[in-house]
């Protein structure tokens, strides 16, 4: 409640264009929209430039927030939107990775079990980064940040139904593409 109340006064004072505020906000806030940006850029230039043109927007249209959602969706929101924007301005696919299972070394793995968990990480990562963008948010979104399917619904502007459909086909395809690959180099 103290983080909230805190959010809130900073929140306020933004809106009155006191620059203590924005910064204090941007530090509270900064990493996590780092995090999505580069989980779906895969870049750290470009998470970094989505990360300050996503602040950029927030000061810009902070008087707009009417609290209907969350400060945090709402400010994701403005992320995914930017993750987007980027996306369209380079016209190009962007190295996109995003690491769903952090993989620890176990004890007791012999160094073969090592090669073929870097192995497996590597394909994961590779096929999430090939997903086509809806399906890839999806997935950076509930798996690297664990959020849950109403607020990723908040986030995306969609029905939850609609986020719990393009993370079962996201499922299905990297499946799909999983299976196809590790009954390769197994064979």
């Amino acid at each position: 409640m103290l983080l909230e109340d805190t959010q809130s006064a900073l929140i306020e004072a933004c809106r009155r264009g006191e620059t203590d505020a924005q910064r204090s906000l941007f530090n509270l806030h900064k990493d996590r929209v780092y995090t999505i940006a580069l989980r779906y850029s895969g870049d750290a230039a470009t998470a970094e430039d989505v990360t300050q043109e996503s602040f950029v927007k927030l000061f810009a249209a902070i008087g707009k927030f009417r609290g209907e959602s969350g400060f945090e969706s709402w400010l994701y929101r403005l992320v995914v939107n930017a993750c987007f924007d980027q996306k369209r301005k380079t016209r190009r696919l962007l190295p996109l990775v995003a690491a769903v299972v952090a993989f620890l070394k176990g004890p007791g793995r012999s160094p073969l079990e090592d090669l073929l968990q870097t192995e497996q990480s590597s394909l994961l990562r590779d096929s999430i980064a090939r997903l086509d963008p809806e399906y890839r948010m999806v997935v950076v979104l509930r798996y690297s940040l664990g959020l849950p399917y109403d607020e990723i619904a908040t986030i995306l502007d969609c029905p939850a139904g609609t986020v719990a459909s393009r993370l079962n086909r996201a499922h299905s395809i990297l499946e799909r593409r999983l299976k196809g690959k590790m009954g390769r180099r197994l064979a």
